[in-house]
């Protein structure tokens, strides 16, 4: 249903922001529209997309917490995102409201919980990892960047990887939970 909340997604589907449904949540959807998102407002050297970054933290996190890494900033796809110093105001309480909502709803869809700490924990690392990289040198006060560095992909790669990890994780949890060695429902 067409709201005035709703916007149209990479797939045709109307996607009602502040009433989100489970089923019209698509992870094609997600990742191309966060391969087209950018970091830091855009304020990098180079174009470095929220879907590289998830398909990063993806890989960092323990492999129990891997999906959540990569559908940690999925809520993106459809709001887009505001810099933290924005976002944190205030005056942005209601969209705060509204992202953890839509958070919510994308975790239903792919049978997970809230976000575990061990992914906001690579999160705030790759955060300094990026800024280093990224942003001339910038430091992110008292947190160490992983040693690697960090150089962007552009859209249709991230795009890619973001699906091929997906793929990957879904069939890793398929298959255990077939074998009886994860309790929690194979993603559809």
């Amino acid at each position: 249903m067409h709201t005035e909340a709703s916007i149209r997604t990479y797939t045709g589907r109307y996607f009602d922001i502040l009433n989100p449904v489970v089923k019209d949540v698509s992870i094609i959807d997600i990742a191309h529209a966060l391969s087209q998102l950018v970091r830091f407002t855009g304020h990098t050297d180079e174009f470095y997309s929220v879907a590289q970054h998830s398909v990063t933290v993806s890989n960092l996190v323990p492999e129990e917490f891997a999906l959540d890494g990569l559908l940690h900033d999925a809520s993106e796809a459809y709001m887009a995102d505001l810099n933290s110093p924005l976002k944190h105001s205030p005056e942005m309480s209601r969209y705060r409201t509204a992202e953890k909502a839509l958070s919510k709803v994308i975790q239903e869809r792919f049978g997970l919980g809230p976000e575990p700490p061990e992914v906001k924990a690579v999160d705030i690392r790759m955060c300094a990892t990026e800024m280093r990289d990224l942003m001339g040198g910038a430091i992110y006060d008292g947190i160490h960047p992983f040693e690697f560095v960090v150089q962007g992909w552009p859209p249709e790669k991230a795009e890619q990887e973001f699906l091929r990890r997906f793929h990957e994780l879904r069939f890793d949890r398929g298959e255990r939970h077939r074998k009886g060695l994860d309790t929690t429902p194979a993603l559809q």
